[in-house]
């Protein structure tokens, strides 16, 4: 069904697009185009509108681009569509301002009647654009470690306690480059965790570059006592290569839970759902119910479990779940989008309880799309579960 909506869901997302980009250049041009002698028309909207569909271009054109062209426009692209919310948001304050200054007559009548923003305006909005995406690139490169301590009433063999370490949503590829796996390896490494999960959206999309930088030794530095384990994120589909990424991350010592479970140390049993995207894109069928997927656990046991899209908690609480950890929602990565993923998933960040389900959605540590966050930190997650009751 989707397939069958996307040509018409794609039509309105670019015309939408370009209408805000043409918003967007429009009021540049108004407010710079007569006041910067060797620029005209023809220079300005060509070089406005390559910047503009850069992203699009790199990434549906990267079956007919140079390879390294594609990367360098979705690069350049990625930083645009960052810069285009804020401009978006501050031209709108802008806009209604001076339009309700029209109305009621708060300034003094324009005597030279300009359409569009005056230069001291647009320096203005362009100075507030660029501090904020500032700020956001910073933010970033800064995770921070979350610190979660949580009690789960039942025994777990021998083991009495155990640290789990939780990093979703890394988006390895280009720009989340192998410098900054190395960061997060030497961060996951001082925790010193019994156990690493990566629940989702480890690598975004396209596998070259994971291979390339060879992140595979990187991630060979983790060596938990009982093992790294990671489920696949609709960015592991989007792609289309979902079984070379999977087999590169096998490659790194990293267990790869579609639809499986797993029981770690003869103590606890690890859960890892499928994605809810790989029915819509990699062809290979739906994934399993929670129902079919826990079917003859030895419920007596904790079970942990791994989903990146933080929906359907109630199963979770259905079939005996004691943990649920997920990521997807980065927090909403640029503000105000956090509102959004608020409302969408209820909790979009951070812990809740329901029934016997403790719940912890993360964050994440990398960024999709423009390589800034703003009002949502990145963070890597760190859980101290104490089994047995108090």
């Amino acid at each position: 069904m989707f397939r069958s909506y996307f040509p018409l869901v794609l039509s309105l997302f670019l015309a939408v697009y370009g209408l805000i980009n043409f918003w967007i250049g429009l009021r540049g041009w108004q407010c710079i185009g007569r006041h910067v002698p060797f620029l005209n028309a023809k220079i300005y909207w060509p070089a406005f509108w390559l910047i503009a569909v850069s992203y699009l271009a790199g990434r549906f054109g990267r079956e007919v681009l140079p390879e390294a062209a594609g990367r360098l426009l979705t690069l350049a692209g990625s930083y645009w569509l960052g810069f285009m919310v804020y401009f978006v948001l501050a031209l709108a304050v802008v806009d209604v301002f001076r339009l309700l200054n029209r109305l009621f007559g708060f300034l003094p009548p324009d005597p030279a009647r300009n359409p569009g923003l005056s230069p001291a305006a647009g320096l203005t909005v362009l100075l507030l654009v660029a501090g904020i995406m500032a700020y956001g690139w910073w933010n970033a490169r800064n995770p921070r470690v979350i610190h979660y301590s949580i009690t789960i009433p039942k025994k777990a063999g021998e083991i009495k306690e155990l640290r789990v370490v939780a990093v979703s949503d890394l988006h390895l590829g280009t720009i989340v480059h192998n410098g900054r796996l190395l960061k997060l390896v030497d961060m996951v490494n001082d925790l010193e965790p019994d156990l690493v999960l990566l629940p989702g959206d480890v690598v975004d999309e396209d596998p070259g570059p994971f291979v390339e930088q060879d992140m595979v030794a990187t991630f060979r530095q983790l060596a938990p006592r009982y093992g790294i384990y990671a489920v696949p994120g609709n960015h592991e589909y989007l792609g289309r290569k979902s079984e070379e990424i999977i087999r590169h991350l096998q490659g790194a010592g990293i267990t790869v839970l579609r639809d499986r479970a797993v029981k770690i140390a003869d103590s606890f049993y690890l859960v890892g759902r499928d994605d809810m995207f790989r029915g819509r894109f990699d062809g290979g069928g739906n994934r399993l119910d929670l129902y079919d997927l826990m079917k003859g656990l030895d419920r007596s046991l904790p079970v942990i479990l791994m989903d990146h899209q933080p929906s359907l908690a109630g199963q979770a609480v259905e079939e005996g779940v004691d943990l649920k950890l997920s990521g997807h929602t980065h927090r909403g990565q640029l503000f105000p989008f956090n509102l959004v993923t608020r409302r969408m998933y209820g909790v979009d960040w951070g812990y809740q309880r329901r029934g016997d389900l403790q719940e912890i959605v993360s964050s994440g540590f990398g960024t999709w799309g423009p390589p800034v966050r703003v009002g949502s930190t990145p963070e890597i997650v760190k859980i101290d579960i104490r089994f047995g009751r108090d």
